[in-house]
């Protein structure tokens, strides 16, 4: 049996950065296919050889070293092109004879990746049914689908009821990246291989969890689109509440994809909602100072760039327990990074010789610096049993004979051509985040909004925010990744 990844928006920046080099990544390391074929499509009008020219200049820039130019001739002989308008019936009814002419086997799996603007996403599923193209009786058929899903509950229930009416929910693979990070999936071996974190992964150890995406850039040229998405909606409803998944979730019978999804959709179905001065007690928002200036922002925009949510997961493991997701953009750094925070000791055994202990803590860094850190306390050499925080590091990067980490495309491409969905969001996970944003987003809009606070870009945020946890007892572990 053959397999054929048709990619729609085959001129856009994801394909050329992302997917393509990702799957010649894959293709060096035996593990694509070996009747693999790539069909581009897009409005573009290229033939064959000029879309592979044009991927061998782009792929030689992203994967780097790795770029040789023997296994990228055999490669492009894999790679196709078709100029076609989503919109246009005959664009199918003409992809549909050329899959026919390219593919070997009478069978073939196919994957259509749809790479373009999310307003065409209903229209291009709808096109790929009323030309049969979705059909799975000589081979399955798969389509992946980039975020966002959706601007909103409302919006996200539409665009699953319409693909829906052409594709069944085990065909549909909604991609979020961070999923496809090798640190996010070494959370589950993390917990779920080793028998001294998990019986401590719980209200009567953890005091509190806090999950960050900070990023250094600003908005700059996307100032139009950001402006009607806002923090919330770019990296809250996806990013940081997926993350807050896999940290909170139990433990799945085995590791199948519809077991993992379902204890991922429970930890959603637990958080608690907020009523009331919740919106303003358990939420923080601010922007940028800068941000008004930028390209498309309207100069009284109210759109928050920073914000910090404080959730809690009512269920046995997790009663009371805060977790605190942040992210903004203009931040001191990049970084991506899950902090579980352990309660402090119940009795200082040292007196006053004893500094006020912090409580361990366990830094899981998703991004850029792969890794995980255990801070301890331990005494301070020569000293009448003074202590101090030290760590133990695990670095990716820094196992011996460990390689480059792979992009993150990589894994999760290989994942839908294999059929394993058990790093992409199924339609009542993407609809249950956004029942948890919305009302949030709600709030902000209205008059009784909280306050946005300003703040210097190349900082954490807005000042007040390290008050409003001190306030709170806590405080954030402002800390930006050592890159060794």
């Amino acid at each position: 049996m053959s397999d054929t990844i048709v990619i729609f928006g085959a001129s856009g920046d994801l394909t050329s950065r992302k997917l393509i080099p990702a799957l010649f990544q894959l293709f060096l390391k035996g593990r694509l296919p070996q009747e693999a074929r790539i069909v581009g499509v897009s409005r573009s009008d290229f033939t064959h050889q000029k879309w592979r020219d044009l991927l061998s200049q782009s792929t030689r820039q992203y994967v780097g070293d790795q770029f040789n130019e023997t296994a990228w001739s055999e490669f492009a002989n894999r790679i196709f092109y078709h100029p076609g308008d989503i919109t246009n019936s005959e664009s199918f009814s003409a992809l549909a004879k050329l899959l026919a002419e390219i593919e070997t086997t009478e069978s073939s799996s196919r994957i259509y990746y749809l790479s373009t603007m999310p307003q065409l996403y209903a229209e291009a599923i709808k096109q790929l049914g009323a030309a049969g193209l979705a059909d799975d009786r000589h081979g399955s058929r798969r389509v992946i689908i980039e975020k966002p899903f959706g601007t909103d509950l409302k919006t996200a229930q539409r665009l699953n009821d319409s693909i829906h009416d052409v594709f069944r929910e085990d065909q549909i693979y909604r991609i979020d990246h961070y999923l496809g990070k090798e640190t996010v999936q070494n959370i589950f071996a993390l917990r779920f291989a080793n028998s001294i974190f998990e019986p401590l992964w719980n209200r009567r150890y953890v005091d509190h969890v806090q999950i960050t995406v900070a990023e250094e850039v600003v908005v700059g040229r996307r100032g139009g689109y950001y402006d009607e998405s806002g923090v919330l909606r770019d990296m809250f409803q996806n990013h940081l509440l997926q993350l807050l998944m896999i940290t909170a979730m139990e433990p799945p019978a085995r590791y199948d994809a519809n077991l993992v999804r379902d204890e991922k959709v429970k930890v959603l179905h637990c958080i608690r909602k907020m009523v009331g001065g919740d919106f303003a007690n358990q939420t923080f928002r601010g922007q940028y100072e800068g941000y008004l200036s930028e390209e498309g922002v309207p100069e009284e925009s109210e759109t928050a760039t920073f914000a910090a949510l404080k959730l809690y997961c009512d269920n046995w493991r997790w009663k009371d327990v805060p977790f605190y997701l942040r992210s903004g953009k203009g931040m001191s750094c990049r970084t991506t990074q899950i902090v579980i925070q352990f309660k402090q000791v119940p009795h200082i055994l040292f007196g006053a010789k004893m500094r006020e202990p912090l409580g361990n803590r366990l830094v899981i860094q998703v991004q850029p610096a792969e890794g995980i850190q255990l801070h301890f306390e331990t005494k301070v050499p020569d000293s009448d049993m003074k202590t101090r925080t030290s760590t133990l590091d695990f670095s990716f990067q820094n196992q011996a004979g460990e390689a480059d980490l792979p992009d993150a495309y990589q894994r999760l491409l290989l994942d839908a051509i294999n059929g394993d969905a058990s790093l992409f969001a199924r339609s009542d996970e993407v609809e249950l985040a956004w029942g948890i944003i919305d009302p949030i987003i709600a709030a902000w809009d209205s008059p009784a909004a909280p306050e946005l606070h300003r703040y210097a870009t190349g900082y954490w945020g807005p000042s007040e925010i390290s008050d409003w946890m001190q306030e709170q007892g806590r405080e954030w572990f402002d800390v930006c990744p050592v890159l060794n």
